[in-house]
């Protein structure tokens, strides 16, 4: 049943039944034509035999040749009559056997007969003998009216060479058929190839093999259909890859893209998102305990909702997680029907982390320089207002008003020193320095303070580094600051450790003491601006201070790419360690 419906079958059937019918009509108009030009010849042909014979009697006196003259006349296959009004009959032979003669009985009951004798005229008929023989005759009347003569044939003969005739033209049709059938097979395959060639590669195309080629094999239609063909599998190829690569852009752009994308349709089904956006989903699953991942939350369908509704731009800001998110979706059209939203969605953590930050650095930093501020305000005006009367009064006011701008002072410089280390401004100036004279000098620098303090400052070098490529002053300044909060925070007897060593292609400076410690809470926030263990904010002589120096040290560690860490427990000491590269 499929080889039936090709289209070669198809064609094939059609040429035949064309051809057929052709070959049928003219076959049927050839039978028609050469069955009355056969009897049509047969009758002039025994109309010109009765006339030669009419005329030789006409010219011949004597009877006698009468039968002479049918004899001679007459054709092999037809016999020839003469009737003469006075009664006598002269009938010839003939070699047909069974052509019998023609009965005085039989000639005075036919019209036939009778009109050709009776009205002079040439007559031609078929007529049936009393032998029920068909024959074929021609009646010619004399013109002295003394007669007639008749020339008839059977009428098989004329049926022979007309069946000879119809064969011949059978043959000639079946030849036709045969001949017509190969060539409309032949044909129709050389019409059908090429469309074949084409419908497996339009299958190819279908599958994505947009790289297929079809043969050219004409250059008529057909062949220019192949050639559009080709063209048109170029193109789809050039615009797939384009797509493709318009597609592949826009993926990584959007996996790039720190902010969160989702697109849905109207009926809420994601089309497309990018990792951002599938984290926020993923938290908001793990939220509602659902691991369907078709599931919405109600927020989001009830945004989408609202945007599809007044097909206008919505915001909305959520928690999931602990983490602030702000989502934006805005309308697709497709012409001025909306088909579907694209949400951008944007965490805001870092951003509202930032403006507490900034608000509790206004509080801290507004905190630090008031209470100075106040005190020098209230000791200038005691001085103003001679409270203080005696000299030495006058100049413990004046040293605790100097102290407190030199604490202001002090605070400014490490909030500008903060400021430009951030927004890295300052120039590390590395040079190549003696290690082992750095640590004396620093160790020299805090013997002092240790001793006043009641505290033991040890030093422990565990490395044959000789010299690191760092910039001096701002080392010397980490291990101040830390060496200095060691001893302040450590009780007297206590002990106060710098360690140094090497790892790998660093160098590990650990400042470790066995003072108050630094409670679990507080431990994440200690390099934090301003941030401070001490929440009641009181000052003493041992622990005062501005809460920027582990800040500034963890900025001045980082920018010679290391790192600084922080372990303790309270009351029972802590350890400061800072790595960084030897070159």
């Amino acid at each position: 049943m499929i080889f039936l419906r090709g289209v070669v079958v198809k064609l094939w059937i059609t040429f035949l039944l064309v051809i057929f019918v052709v070959l049928a009509i003219i076959s049927f108009l050839l039978l028609e034509f050469f069955n009355g030009y056969h009897v049509t010849q047969a009758e002039n042909q025994l109309v010109n035999q009765a006339t030669k014979i009419t005329t030789l009697i006409e010219k011949s006196s004597n009877q006698l040749n009468m039968q002479t003259i049918a004899e001679t006349l007459k054709d092999h296959s037809s016999r020839i009559t003469i009737i003469l009004n006075d009664g006598h009959t002269y009938t010839s032979s003939t070699e047909d056997e069974n052509l019998p003669k023609l009965t005085d009985e039989w000639v005075g009951q036919n019209d036939l007969f009778q009109t050709v004798i009776e009205k002079h005229q040439t007559v031609t008929d078929q007529l049936t003998l009393p032998s029920d023989q068909e024959v074929l005759i021609a009646g010619v009347s004399l013109q002295d009216e003394s007669g007639a003569v008749f020339a008839y044939q059977s009428s098989e003969i004329v049926a022979e060479t007309t069946k000879q005739t119809s064969e011949i033209i059978l043959l000639a049709a079946g030849i036709a058929i045969v001949l017509m059938t190969i060539f409309a097979f032949f044909l129709s395959t050389r019409i059908t190839e090429p469309l074949i060639k084409m419908r497996e590669g339009a299958l190819e195309l279908a599958k994505g093999q947009f790289k297929t080629r079809v043969p050219i094999l004409t250059h008529d239609e057909i062949g220019e259909l192949a050639m559009a063909f080709n063209r048109m599998g170029r193109q789809l190829n050039y615009h797939i890859e384009a797509l493709s690569q318009e597609k592949e852009q826009l993926y990584s752009i959007l996996r790039s893209m720190a902010d969160g994308v989702l697109t849905f349709n109207r009926q809420a089904e994601i089309i497309l998102s990018n990792p951002p956006a599938q984290k926020l989903l993923n938290d908001w699953r793990y939220e509602y305990d659902v691991n369907s991942d078709n599931f919405l939350p109600e927020d989001i369908l009830l945004l989408l909702k609202k945007v599809i509704d007044s097909e206008t731009e919505q915001a909305q800001e959520v928690t999931v997680q602990g983490r602030n998110w702000v989502m934006v979706m805005t309308p697709l059209y497709a012409e001025t029907k909306v088909r579907g939203v694209v949400a951008i969605i944007r965490d805001m953590t870092e951003e509202r982390r930032m403006d507490q930050l900034r608000e509790e650095f206004i509080a801290n930093v507004s905190h630090e320089l008031r209470t100075p501020i106040s005190m020098m305000q209230g000791y200038s005006e005691a001085i103003v207002d001679n409270i203080a009367e005696s000299p030495e009064e006058k100049n413990e006011l004046a040293s605790i008003i100097r102290d407190e701008s030199l604490r202001m002072g002090r605070l400014v410089n490490e909030l500008l020193d903060l400021a430009r280390i951030k927004a890295g401004h300052v120039q590390l100036h590395k040079e190549t320095m003696n290690l082992n004279q750095f640590i004396d000098r620093i160790i020299r620098k805090f013997q002092g303070p240790a001793k006043e303090q009641g505290v033991s400052l040890d030093v422990v070098v565990n490395t044959a580094v000789q010299s690191i490529e760092v910039d001096q002053d701002r080392l010397e300044q980490v291990l101040t600051n830390l060496i200095d909060n060691a001893i302040r925070h450590t009780e007297i007897n206590g002990n106060v450790t710098l360690l140094v060593e090497t790892e790998t292609d660093d160098i590990r400076f650990s400042v470790k003491d066995t003072g108050s410690g630094i409670s679990e809470e507080d431990l994440p926030f200690v390099f934090e601006r301003f941030y401070k263990a001490d929440k009641s904010r009181t000052k003493t002589e041992k622990r005062k201070g501005t809460g920027l120096g582990l800040s500034i040290a963890k900025n001045i560690v980082e920018a010679h790419h290391g790192n600084i860490a922080v372990q303790s427990k309270l009351n029972e000491g802590t350890t400061f360690t800072f790595v960084i590269p030897i070159k």
